[in-house]
């Protein structure tokens, strides 16, 4: 049964590459899916593949070169919405109460991968506050769909630290939901009715207008310490009201110490301010930027959710070793695509009843104790010849 369900799954990626990329190569396109099946075998780059498969791995890098950086992200992003477009439809048939219990939120953060490599592409340098020093590694920046406790990658961009005009981070924020709301407008769903959480160094009046024009309309952020709030007459920098305003512990849909209230602030102008306390010793606060204010309890809830994209970057990194994936130039999408590609393999094989109660690692253990690579190479893929050479001269 588990390996009719594992082959079911795996024939929806054959499907839509086939649907969307008529051009394609089939065989270029298996070469990736094997890669991101390796996963489950501990095999986390095209190298590790080629030594357990007995094969040249310069040929099998050679089979990963003929993609176009073009064919890379929008494989990337076809495929991201295409899952996310299944799983949504469902659910916007049901009432907002429905919804908002569904915990339906998109979340936008970046993510940094260290690097050392001088040859690795969309790699840079810069100071990192977090370490007090001078740090290398490529800057991921994410949008995230969360519904029902999972998370469904929807646009994944490699971008520099620092940007300017239309490379900064909030100018490709705005490029990245631009294409998203194209594309579910197209499977008939308004992307901007969705909250959207944002991290602090997103907060310009500028991303806030650019925000409104797309059509959203719920927007949390979380704030910086050094924003200047008016509260009641009395202006402070929120670093000062975050030690001085009273939390209580007893808000009605609030499982934190937290105050709600209205300032001003000389950038924003009114705004509606939720700080509330993580844990004993750390307040926080966030500027709630919807057109009509919400109440604490609806900040709150829908910021609840942001944690969910700090979890999906957990799982690249430790589950699933993107730092393992060191291939150069525009192999660097390609890495990145292998690896989102085995995330949502593990992802659709949980909505089945003999995983749905597993951890992402604890399917790719099962998966591995019940059948071999081989096997799974044989049963389900039409690979290059060499593939099968290698595992024959392997096994005599």
């Amino acid at each position: 049964m588990n390996v009719k369900i594992f082959g079911q799954e795996l024939q929806w990626f054959f499907i839509m590459f086939g649907n969307a990329f008529r051009q394609g190569k089939q065989e270029a396109f298996e070469t990736l899916m094997l890669l991101a099946v390796a996963h489950f075998f501990k095999c986390y780059n095209p190298k590790e593949l080629a030594d357990f498969l007995g094969i040249a791995h310069q040929q099998l890098y050679a089979e990963l070169q003929g993609w176009s950086l073009y064919y890379l992200r929008e494989m990337l992003v076809r495929f991201l919405v295409k899952q996310a477009v299944e799983e949504l439809k469902p659910v916007l048939t049901k009432s907002a109460a429905t919804q908002s219990r569904a915990g339906l939120t998109l979340s936008a953060d970046n993510s940094v991968i260290d690097r050392l490599g001088r040859w690795l592409r969309c790699t840079w340098s810069w100071y990192s506050g977090r370490w007090k020093k001078v740090v290398n590694g490529q800057d991921l920046l994410g949008i995230v769909l969360t519904l029902n406790g999972k998370v469904f990658p929807l646009y994944l961009w490699f971008c520099a630290k620092q940007g300017s005009a239309n490379t900064d981070k909030p100018s490709l924020l705005i490029t990245m939901l631009t294409r998203l709301k194209d594309d579910f407008a197209k499977e008939g769903i308004d992307l901007t009715k969705i909250p959207l959480t944002l991290d602090s160094w997103f907060v310009s009046e500028d991303l806030r207008q650019a925000l409104y024009t797309l059509g959203f309309t719920r927007i949390i952020i979380a704030g910086k310490g050094n924003y200047v709030l008016t509260i009641k007459g009395t202006k402070h920098p929120a670093s000062e009201w975050k030690k001085t305003l009273y939390l209580a512990d007893d808000l009605w849909g609030i499982d934190v110490p937290a105050c709600r209230v209205k300032a001003l602030n000389p950038t924003f102008g009114d705004v509606v301010v939720l700080f509330y306390r993580k844990s004993t010793t750390r307040n926080y606060y966030l500027f709630d930027f919807s057109t009509t204010p919400l109440r604490g309890a609806e900040i709150w809830h829908i910021w609840k959710q942001h944690v969910w994209i700090e979890w999906f970057w957990k799982q690249l990194k430790t589950v699933f070793q993107i730092k393992a994936m060191r291939l150069r130039g525009i192999g660097v999408y390609t890495g990145l695509l292998v690896k989102v590609l085995a995330y949502l393999l593990v992802q659709r094989l949980q909505q089945h009843p003999p995983f749905s109660h597993l951890s992402m690692t604890q399917i790719m253990r099962k998966i591995q104790r019940e059948w071999t690579l081989q096997e799974l190479m044989e049963e389900h893929f039409h690979l290059p010849d060499f593939f099968y050479r290698g595992m024959v001269g392997k096994a005599g």
